[in-house]
């Protein structure tokens, strides 16, 4: 039995707290909870008693995995640790792959370190009992690095979501050998688009269960806060979507745009596929998780989660959903860090709290990415906002 199996069997029961209302019923998606919103218990089928946890402050729910090792995971000497949102645990040996920005605290339009300008290799990795670096490939290939995705095979997936100044690099995503070659390239180098030849900011990648490769499309949308902001992205041709490739890399299809119905997204940032072959999406703008077929029909969603920035679901089907960038002005009163349920209900069992920083007040901050091994230990991978705070670009959070 795993250690998230086991935690979830001792608990007694859950809470439910719905942080935005129905997008299809007309009002916005997008409304802060209240401060003060308290915590409602769901009563057990099986009348034990109930367990009490605060959704939105994570105050009351236990923490499986108290242990926090910042700055965790050898570097190689002479190199400098950046962010990053990436982290994924092979299915073949169990090890923990990550990149991390080739030194780049910051990315985006400026930035002065990219792994562009920086040509050593982001993608690790790591024995993650020891921290010890396995691997460490793909340097000239990228310029950010941002979503990765180890599948069956150990092959190793990672989207560029940003462009060079030459524009002979990114908005693609990149497909690896277990031993770092490159195997496949999708998408037009450094070229932005919204048809099925070409990504905008590629968020994140990840197979299904046929081998057919999803790509979650488009990065700023979740800074469009009004109708008028979201219908004038969907004119520019930002994208928010999901698109379907084949095993081999020819398009399917795609789904989604900006917008806060179901289907829609504000920066669909991360993917996972439970036991039941259905994606989960990370809709961090709409601060939900949209559940989809393989087909990309609607299935259902989930709200008690926070502002996700990544996603993790275990073999026993927990979900870890880590976030990243609450705060006072983007997403008020929820507390950063990682809550974690079971796929069937949108109920939060369990919570991992985040650093403290003191202009985001009571709410702290914690990475973007998110994975969890096989005993049960939480590794994060920290992006521009918890960087200082973590003091390298990954963190475990070990079990007790």
């Amino acid at each position: 039995m795993s250690a998230t199996r086991t935690l979830l069997s001792t608990l007694c029961a859950a809470l439910m707290v719905t942080a935005c209302s129905d997008p299809n019923s007309g009002s916005s998606a997008t409304a802060a909870a209240p401060a003060a919103a308290p915590a409602a218990a769901a009563a057990p089928m099986n009348h034990e008693p109930v367990l009490v946890g605060n959704v939105i402050t994570g105050e009351g729910f236990p923490n499986p995995n108290p242990t926090v090792t910042r700055n965790w995971g050898d570097l190689p000497s002479g190199r400098e640790w950046g962010s990053t949102a990436g982290v994924d645990i092979d299915p073949t040996d169990g090890n923990l792959v990550a990149y991390e920005r080739c030194g780049a605290g910051n990315f985006g339009a400026g930035a002065p370190i990219t792994c562009d300008t920086n040509l050593v290799d982001p993608i690790f990795k790591f024995n993650p009992e020891t921290g010890e670096v396995l691997k460490n490939f793909g340097a000239g290939v990228f310029v950010t690095p941002h979503g990765i995705h180890v599948d069956v095979e150990g092959n190793v997936w990672v989207t560029d979501f940003a462009v060079n100044e030459a524009r002979t690099k990114g908005h693609q995503v990149h497909k690896f050998s277990p031993d770092g070659e490159l195997l496949m390239s999708l998408g037009v180098a450094g070229t932005a688009g919204n048809d099925g030849m070409h990504f905008n900011q590629p968020n994140d990648v990840i197979t299904g269960p046929d081998g057919s490769i999803y790509v979650s499309d488009g990065h700023n949308a979740q800074g469009m806060i009004s109708m008028q902001a979201m219908e004038e992205g969907r004119a520019r041709g930002d994208t928010s979507r999901i698109m379907k490739f084949a095993p081999d890399g020819t398009f399917i299809k795609q789904w989604g745009q900006i917008g806060v119905r179901h289907g829609e997204f504000r920066t669909p940032h991360a993917m996972e596929f439970d036991s039941q072959g259905r994606l989960w999406v990370a809709d961090r703008g709409n601060h939900r998780i949209e559940i989809f077929d393989q087909d990309g029909n609607y299935l259902e969603s989930r709200y008690s989660f926070s502002r996700i920035s990544g996603l993790f679901i275990t073999d026993d089907d927990m979900v870890y959903a880590i976030d990243s960038e609450s705060s006072p002005t983007s997403h008020p009163n929820w507390r950063n860090g990682v809550r974690i349920g079971h796929i069937d209900e949108d109920v939060v069992t369990a919570f991992i709290p985040p650093f403290e920083r003191e202009d985001r007040l009571a709410q702290g901050t914690a990475g973007e990415g998110v994975a969890v091994d096989a005993n049960g230990n939480v590794y994060a991978a920290e992006g521009p906002n918890s960087l200082s705070q973590a003091g390298g670009a990954f963190t475990k959070y070990s079990v007790r």
